[in-house]
């Protein structure tokens, strides 16, 4: 084995034959090494792209940086960087297919599009070329730290970096990274023996020892503390606000629909008959309907909804006809839609969005879940509380709603009543009639209710949707199809087809629909999925009558399939193998540096008001009030005890101050705050157990 030595100018070392980094397989091998170190990092990004689209992004970008440090190893450095600039930007035209003038911006927005997009992204340059540029500036970085230097392990440190920003972007991503860190583990400790000079035999023993620690890891790592609740960056995204979809709400489109019945929309092809959902409208001004959705794009998965118990998956096939507007039509709660580019969809209503309007003969299929909920889960069902569901517009309309309401519903002491005994009285007070005028504004409505009690299920569905809201449910209006002519299993949808409806939304059941449109001129209603819902409430109606079910008491929970109790978590020493892995070690180093890193940046920052106001944030923050803003300083003092309201006083009294005085602020108060601020830090972390301070450190919460 040949001794190394270094070089007089402090270059690379180099073996007593004068050659840099010692025989030339050693060195190729290293390289070998970093870029597969590189690529496994960067792969890590497949819950995030899952399709191969990103071995274009990854390969490349992984192995090119290592050739360029192989053919530089003797030139300057400088030179080296600039041929790896170089062939970044030229590894961008087979990933663009072409040049791309707005490479640069697309980088700059791209980790921002990845937060606000729900996995699996869709494999577009514009978000690949994150995944591209980390990998490629992490093997430039490894493989010239390699080349250049002596270190052992340290060229592997941009591979990790890359591998654990992969495991933030994908954190909710489908399938798993522990296989990646298992090789990763494999792969350093190839690297280690490697450049540790010793002889090839013992990467022969090494690597197999190495591979067994990975299988510990890759066993050990589900049962890790962060494997249940890991970090996920989404949740502190800004989504992007609100928008209006289309110049024209579905709502508004129903009678006209209707005046033209014939016209084909689209077909389904499906199991069985359903409703096809068209558009959530949750929003009410007094005028019209309209979306609160925020959109979020995705490459086909949809956010599960709040039903967790018994459903019925439906699949279906859908081609487009002559469907306006770029809203997509889909059965229930859609939770994989393929086939569309450009896919955007609302978690709250699973509502679907194409970014362009689909042309004619344009197919794509939806997999829904139908959920199945018991009659006790019905009956125990309680609505939630939101506010912007139950929000009436002001005018002198909301009484003579709510009188109504209660006029309809009275005897009914149970919400699921309430809402079954709201939709009898509209199908049976009313009359369903395509001549009657459009629009549902409150005056509208009014003159619907009291003077011509004629409409189309835009009137029905929205008057039932505003009687909801004065009883308290927090409720909301569908604009869909009805299932449409079958033939041969396709079914077919025409414009006479539409319908509106209206749901509510019980805690831990979801939206359930309800039907306040009565059958058309009085014949029996021709829609089987609204017949199936009519006779279940005819049913639940029937088991009140005859008092075979109880209203649930205060505190009790629904029963069925509404959620399991989590299973309890493994002990402490089951999981110890796996702390030398090193599968966590960015995230654990995040966990760490990202609360001190928050606390020095408020105390800080610019301005003795500030750091004031930041001393009271990062107090809260410690005392785990971090989502109760809206306490008083007071609230906050009462609920602590002597050791730490001895502090914490005035602290608040230098905050209150500020909050109402700002205008004399010296920095001599600012210091003050954040002194007492430390003290009622050390005395919480006195209070606490050193497990609890360590399990909460490495949920980042």
């Amino acid at each position: 084995m040949s001794r190394r030595r270094a070089e007089p100018n402090g270059g690379p070392p180099v073996d007593e034959t004068g050659r840099a980094g010692g025989p030339v397989w050693r060195r190729l091998g290293g390289l070998a090494l970093v870029a597969a170190v590189t690529g496994v990092g960067g792969w890590g990004f497949h819950r995030v792209f899952p399709g191969t689209e990103l071995l274009l992004a990854v390969v490349p970008a992984a192995t090119v940086p290592a050739l360029v440090a192989a053919l530089t190893w003797r030139r300057p450095l400088w030179l080296a960087l600039v041929l790896d600039l170089v062939l970044w930007f030229a590894g961008t035209v087979p990933l663009y297919k072409g040049i791309a003038p707005g490479l640069l911006g697309d980088l700059a927005d791209s980790w921002r599009a990845l937060l606000t997009t729900l996995l699996p992204a869709q494999p577009e340059p514009r978000l690949l070329v994150l995944a591209h540029t980390l990998v490629w500036a992490a093997a430039v970085v490894g493989a010239e730290t390699l080349t250049r230097t002596r270190t052992r392990v340290a060229a592997a440190v941009p591979g990790l970096v890359v591998y654990g920003v992969a495991l933030l972007f994908g954190v909710d991503g489908e399938g798993s990274n522990l296989p990646l860190a298992a090789a990763l583990v494999v792969l350093i400790a190839a690297l280690a023996l490697l450049r540790d000079d010793r002889p090839a035999l013992w990467l022969l023993a090494g690597v197999p020892a190495a591979a067994a620690l990975a299988a510990v890891a890759l066993v050990a790592g589900p049962l890790l503390p962060i494997a249940a609740e890991p970090y996920n960056p989404r949740d502190d995204a800004e989504l992007p606000p609100p928008v209006r979809v289309d110049s024209v709400s579905p709502l508004d489109r129903v009678s006209a629909w209707l005046q033209i019945p014939d016209r084909d929309l689209f077909t389904v092809k499906a199991a069985k008959p359903l409703n096809w959902r068209l558009a959530v409208l949750d929003r009410y001004d007094g005028v019209r309907w309209t979306s609160g959705a925020r959109f979020q794009p995705t490459g086909g998965r949809v956010p599960a909804g709040d039903w967790t118990g018994k459903a019925q998956t439906v699949r279906q096939t859908i081609t487009f006809s002559g469907l306006p507007g770029t809203w997509l039509p889909g059965a229930e709660r859609p939770v994989e839609v393929d086939g569309v580019r450009g896919l955007a969809v609302d978690p709250g209503s699973g509502a679907l969005l194409a970014a362009s309007r689909p042309v004619k003969g344009f197919t794509y299929e939806v997999t829904s879940r139908v959920a199945e909920p018991s009659k006790a889960d019905l009956l125990a069902a309680t609505p939630v509380d939101d506010p912007a569901l139950t929000a009436f517009p002001a005018g002198p309309q909301e009484a003579m709603f709510r009188k109504l309401a209660q006029q309809a519903t009275k005897g009914a002491d149970v919400p699921i009543k309430q809402a079954y005994r709201l939709q009898s009285y509209l199908r049976t007070s009313a009359t369903y009639d395509v001549t009657a005028p459009p629009g549902h504004s409150l005056k509208g409505l009014e003159f619907f209710l009291e003077t011509t009690h004629r409409g189309t299920s835009e009137q029905f569905a929205s008057t039932f949707a505003l009687m909801a809201r004065t009883l308290g449910l927090p409720s909301r209006v569908v604009v869909g199809f009805r299932p449409g002519q079958a033939s041969d299993g396709i079914y077919h949808v025409k414009s006479g087809h539409v319908m509106a409806w209206a749901e509510i939304k019980f805690d831990k059941l979801g939206w359930r629909p309800f039907y306040p449109t009565p059958g058309r001129g009085g014949a029996k209603d021709d829609h089987d999925v609204v017949s199936s819902a009519l006779k279940e409430s005819e049913e639940l109606e029937g088991e009140f009558t005859q008092g075979t079910v109880n209203k649930p008491k205060a505190g009790q929970k629904p029963t069925g399939g509404g959620g399991r109790k989590p299973s309890a978590g493994p002990p402490l020493w089951v999981i110890v193998p796996a702390v030398g892995a090193g599968v966590l070690v960015v995230y654990a180093g995040a966990a760490m540096v990202l609360p001190w890193w928050r606390r020095r940046a408020r105390r800080s920052v610019t301005g003795a008001e500030r750091r004031v106001l930041g001393a009271w944030s990062q107090t809260c923050d410690d005392l785990g009030l971090k989502g109760e803003r809206a306490l008083t300083a007071e609230d906050v003092v009462a609920r602590h005890p002597a050791d730490i309201s001895a502090h914490l006083r005035p602290l608040a009294d230098i905050s209150n101050f500020v909050r109402y005085a700002p205008d004399d602020v010296a920095h001599e108060a600012a210091d003050a705050a954040w002194r007492h601020s430390d003290a009622v830090r050390q005395a919480v972390r006195a209070r606490t157990p050193l497990k609890t301070r360590l399990r909460k450190r490495l949920l980042l919460r």
